[in-house]
This record gives C-alpha cells, sequence and structure tokens, in this order.
C-alpha cells in the first residue's frame, strides 16, 4: 500500500512588518509585561522589512544590542521622534535583541529566519498518520476565564481586580493587579507576610491598567497582606483619586481575604470615626 507524499510550507510575516513603540513606553513598568514595544518579539524571514512607529510623546531609539551587553551595531534608527517611523531590512538569519538608548528599560526582539520552500515528496515516520487540516498551534493562546482572588475598589467607582498564586514556602508568589476598564494606571504595590516585606515596587505604570508582580522567595507558606497606593490615571498629567489606599488583608486563594479601600492617610482618622461605611469588606465570592 503506497502513502501519498505530504506538501507542507511555512507562513511568514508579510513584506514589511509594523512595530509600534506605544505611549507611555517612556515611563517604567512597560518592561514588566513586555509591552514598550508591540509586538514584543516578531519573526520575519530573511529580505522583510520591519518598520518602528513611535506613537509616543518622546522621542526613543531602536538600537540592536542590550542594555547590559551593550550595542551589536546591526541597525540604529538613532534619535527619532514622535509620529516618525524607522525601518530596517534583515538580510541575515539570526536573532536580534534591540532596546532604546534614551530609556534602556525598553526592549523587543525580532527573529529572522530563511524564506522555507515547499517540502516535496517528504517521506512520513514508518507507521505515522499523516495530520491533514490541523489547526496550527504556534502562538495559539488559549483563553482562561479565573476568578479574580480579591476584588477592591477605590472612591471614583474604579474596581481593582488581584489575581496571585497559593503563597508556598520557598517559592515566588505570583501577583496580577487589573484596575477595570482603565488606561495608563500608576500605582505603588507592597506585599508582606508576617510583617516581612517580600515585594515593594514603587511608581509602576501600565498603559493597559493591567500589571504583574513576582514576590521574593516566601519564609513560610502563611497568607499575606498586599497594599496597592493609587497614583493617578495619565501619563504626564495625573487625574484620580491620588493617594488612596487598598488594602488587601490575610491573602489565600482558596480563602479569599478581607479588602479594604482606605483613603488618603491625612484623613483615615476621619474615615474610621464618621465614615466607616467608605471602608469596603469584600471577601471573595
Amino acid at each position: 500500500m503506497t502513502i501519498a507524499s505530504l506538501m507542507m510550507a511555512v507562513p511568514f510575516a508579510s513584506a514589511e512588518t509594523m512595530v509600534s513603540v506605544p505611549l507611555g513606553s517612556s515611563l517604567r513598568g512597560c518592561e514588566v509585561i513586555n509591552t514598550c514595544y508591540i509586538p514584543y518579539e516578531v519573526k520575519v524571514a530573511v529580505g522583510e522589512t520591519v518598520t518602528w512607529s513611535n506613537n509616543d510623546n518622546e522621542p526613543h531609539t531602536v538600537t540592536a544590542g542590550t542594555a547590559a551587553g551593550g550595542l551589536s551595531g546591526e541597525f540604529d534608527s538613532s534619535l527619532f521622534m514622535s509620529r516618525t517611523t524607522f525601518s530596517h531590512t534583515f538580510e541575515k538569519e539570526g536573532k536580534f535583541d534591540y532596546f532604546c538608548m534614551v530609556h534602556p528599560w525598553m526592549d523587543g526582539v525580532v527573529t529572522v529566519v530563511a524564506a522555507t520552500e515547499p517540502t516535496i515528496n517528504q517521506e512520513p515516520t514508518i507507521n505515522q498518520e499523516p495530520t491533514i487540516n490541523q489547526e496550527p498551534t504556534i502562538n495559539q493562546e488559549e483563553t482562561i476565564t479565573v476568578e479574580p482572588t480579591v476584588t477592591g475598589m477605590l472612591s471614583d467607582g474604579t474596581k481593582i481586580l488581584a489575581w496571585t498564586t497559593t503563597p508556598t514556602v520557598g517559592e515566588k508568589m505570583e501577583i496580577g493587579i487589573e484596575f477595570e476598564g482603565a488606561d495608563h494606571v500608576n500605582y505603588d504595590i507592597k506585599v508582606t507576610q508576617n510583617g516581612n516585606t517580600v515585594l515593594e515596587d514603587i511608581s509602576t505604570y501600565h498603559q493597559d491598567g493591567k500589571g504583574k508582580h513576582s514576590t521574593t522567595p516566601l519564609d513560610s507558606s502563611d497568607p499575606v497582606d498586599i497594599t496597592i497606593v493609587f497614583q493617578g490615571f495619565g501619563v504626564d498629567e495625573k487625574a484620580g483619586p491620588i493617594g488612596e489606599n487598598v488594602i488587601f488583608s490575610n491573602v489565600v486563594p482558596e480563602f479569599g481575604a478581607i479588602a479594604m479601600m482606605i483613603l488618603a492617610v491625612a484623613i483615615i482618622s476621619i474615615i474610621a470615626i464618621s465614615t466607616k461605611s467608605r471602608l469596603s469588606i469584600m471577601p471573595r465570592v
């Protein structure tokens, strides 16, 4: 019995691939979730061009190399201003790291591969069934809906959602923060366990209102306390209830937590005495 030969081709990006330098990338925070250049990593074939568009309000560079290792010399945009572009055509295979010399926390990757010709008369492995019309799985992300571990709210009604892994001795605890429906969010976050600080990120910025944080390896599996200090919406001019705190106490994913909103430090005592209803106690449902 003869098994029909297979013909396969590998698709690549179009002749020109676009990368955006988004608004707010000049501020620290975008490197946490790889959004200083969007997309963070692109894959092109030899001979194809990548064009970077500066959509920020600040000048930037696209410089081959890394902030830690220095310039590789493959390409360099020099300083290009807001609302301008820089393009480079890649003539050889390889993985090319790049960064902004003005804002060195900004980095990205271009992977260049050879253009692949169709493979004809490729013999399948013995006893291996040919796979026909199989959906590609490369770069395919599965959408999973997970309830937040805890929720809180600012006085302007902005809901704060937090997802955490289970605190485990000797392991880092991963924490995801989302300001629901908000953009260009600035905040501080501090996590303590048994009175010891295991995470303190100051002046974080997230363009889409979503941030990821990791603690140091924990000394125990006890619950943690998470304090978020809101520092405003915006890039240059900040708005919103700046200085408000949201505190999540005794955070354990299996059991939820008590979430309390505390307004600016200067009026904490007033809240405690006269506006107890402003403290929201929201255990996980």
